[in-house]
């Protein structure tokens, strides 16, 4: 019977030791019976086979009946629910005096709001109270739900936030417009009431709900339009089964135009970029997928004319999506011949290599700062532009040319490297100061996603020497911005994080513009796209203008780079820049 005892006792605690691990695993912290059934009946099991095992190969081992394993099964069952109850209720009172009160209002009150509301009343040691429904039904209005009421609009939560504190509001409703979307969340902002958002409907479906699935809110919420979505079936017919290559591979940008080329099954995807480490980390990526399509890095520097004609000669490209640049506008006022050499000169190799190795479809990635540009880098990518619609046109005389040409132009891409958005948050997270150029400028935003999809619907709808621009909605201003991006952080403005004007820097301007003063904006088959269209441009003075640019970095001097500039591009003035001198020589 002692024997009995121990084999007991040591089962017991093979068990408890067994569930200790499951919970400090961090496989589940929320238990069940048949979590604990499975490893009483397991450890049993194993029990079992001991007893049996020691039986037969010692003699006169002590035996153990069945009765009493069977009776030391249902003991450590009850036990370790009970253990298991017991944490589980310790845990949560642990949790609620750690943590503080959160008194929450729901925006929602259809059927997800009603799913949200039982999904955060489950949360172990959860210290939160869900004090109203908020739902643009004014039908809902007065309707109680499990002791909740319901109110209409935005009206009443100024009230509540005074009569019970509101601290948190969760937006809770599967379609609601982005234009509702962003007045909920300025309103917030403006009481000081932290935003959170239930996952869209494909997250839902795909994995649940659960109180982890619910975010915080993003700066791409507050766009007053909604994010553009293109489902053309041309992108995936002209992408399927063909050689694509895209520079600038490793970027923001390049990458993410990578993975949505990759889910069309290409035959081959070329992803060019002289990053070595970035461009490492997206083939790791790309391997570790469930993509068919193979893929060849090529660590290359475009403006390697000679081993990028190798390359197309070895892999023979239908597409060339050319993303890669210089783009920060400073960076490029202090270094005038980097933006010539990589902006303007590696562009046109590229598009010359295209139309000798009869590349099908050549999409050449622009800005909006090429537009009227106030600067280096946004006159190199209007240089660029312009070479490419007077070789497109060139090659329309030029009969059995193949390559069509298409220019893509858009405003900032929020998250991308480089941008604002990340500048401000490095800044937010090491407490300020936030840096703003100057109180009055702004810009027009899209998201990654957006540009990715306008460069491969350009792409699909060219027919040649046409420049696509996203109606991207009203300018949006930095200084609101930013304030915006410090309140989504839960700090203050002037108390927690300060904001610092720091004046224009050189080469930037206060607003941007979509299209030139001699451009036409045209309409589309797609209302969120514009095609805009300019007066031809012969091509062997542009040709010979380019050229005329390898024998003025022979000199080396900025001054005459920059002066050239401005001869190819007349609309080109600096600002607040040492090349204002220039524009008061003309």
């Amino acid at each position: 019977m002692d024997s009995a005892l121990l084999f007991t006792l040591l089962g017991t605690g093979v068990m408890l030791y067994l569930e200790k691990v499951r919970w400090f695993g961090g496989r589940s912290r929320i238990s069940n019976i048949s979590i604990v059934a499975y490893i009483v009946m397991t450890s049993m099991m194993l029990m079992a086979l001991v007893c049996l095992a020691l039986e037969k190969l010692v003699l006169h081992a002590a035996y153990i009946p069945i009765s009493v394993l069977i009776m030391a099964t249902l003991l450590a069952f009850f036990s370790m629910t009970l253990y298991r109850l017991f944490i589980k209720e310790f845990y949560g009172m642990y949790l609620k005096k750690k943590q503080p009160t959160k008194h929450i209002v729901i925006f929602g009150a259809g059927e997800a709001g009603r799913l949200s509301k039982t999904v955060l009343r489950s949360q172990a040691g959860s210290n939160q109270k869900i004090h109203a429904f908020l739902d643009d039904d004014v039908q809902k209005e007065g309707d109680n739900i499990g002791g909740i009421p319901v109110y209409w609009g935005l009206d009443h939560l100024m009230s509540l936030q005074q009569e019970h504190g509101i601290t948190d509001l969760l937006i809770s409703i599967m379609c609601i417009s982005p234009k509702r979307k962003k007045d909920i969340i300025e309103e917030c902002l403006r009481l000081g009431i932290k935003v959170s958002v239930v996952p869209s409907i494909d997250e839902w479906v795909k994995g649940g709900f659960s109180v982890g699935k619910i975010r915080q809110i993003r700066i791409e919420d507050l766009l007053s339009r909604p994010e553009i979505s293109l489902d053309n079936p041309a992108v995936f017919s002209q992408i399927s089964d063909r050689v694509i290559m895209v520079t600038g591979a490793a970027g923001s940008i390049g990458s993410e135009l990578c993975r949505k080329i990759i889910s069309h099954k290409p035959s081959l995807l070329i992803m060019v970029d002289k990053a070595e480490s970035a461009l490492y980390d997206v083939e790791q990526e790309f391997k570790g997928g469930h993509w068919k399509s193979p893929i060849k890095p090529v660590l290359a520097d475009i403006r390697d004319t000679r081993k990028m004609d190798r390359i197309f000669h070895e892999h023979k490209p239908d597409m060339v999506y050319h993303a890669a640049a210089y783009k920060h506008v400073p960076m490029m006022e202090n270094y005038p011949e980097e933006a010539v050499t990589s902006n303007v000169l590696a562009t046109k190799n590229l598009a010359d290599l295209s139309v000798l190795h009869n590349v099908k479809q050549f999409v050449f990635v622009s800005t909006d700062k090429a537009v009227n540009p106030s600067n280096v880098m946004g006159a190199s990518k209007r240089i660029a532009e312009i070479y490419i619609q007077a070789l497109s046109g060139y090659l329309d005389v030029e009969k059995g040319q193949v390559t069509k040409f298409a220019i893509t132009r858009f405003g900032n891409v929020l998250g991308s490297n480089g941008s604002v958005i990340p500048l401000f948050k490095k800044q937010i997270e090491q407490g300020g100061p936030v840096m703003v150029t100057d109180p009055d400028i702004s810009r027009y935003f899209m998201t990654i996603s957006e540009a990715c999809q306008l460069i491969l619907e350009a792409g699909a709808m060219s027919k040649g020497s046409e420049i696509f621009i996203f109606d991207m909605g009203e300018p949006v201003k930095i200084l609101d911005l930013a304030k915006k991006m410090i309140q989504l952080s839960d700090k203050k403005v002037g108390k927690d994080i300060n904001i610092v004007f720091t004046g224009l820097r050189e080469g930037e301007k206060l607003h941007e513009e979509l299209i030139c003063h001699s451009e036409k904006l045209l309409i589309t088959h797609h209302p969120k796209i514009r095609l805009v269209k300019m007066s031809n441009i012969p091509f062997n003075r542009v040709n010979y203008q380019i050229e005329f640019f390898e024998r003025l970095l022979i000199l080396n001097s900025s001054t005459d780079i920059v002066r050239h500039i401005k001869q190819i591009v007349p609309e080109y003035v600096s600002n607040t820049s040492r090349y204002n001198v220039l524009d008061r020589l003309n």
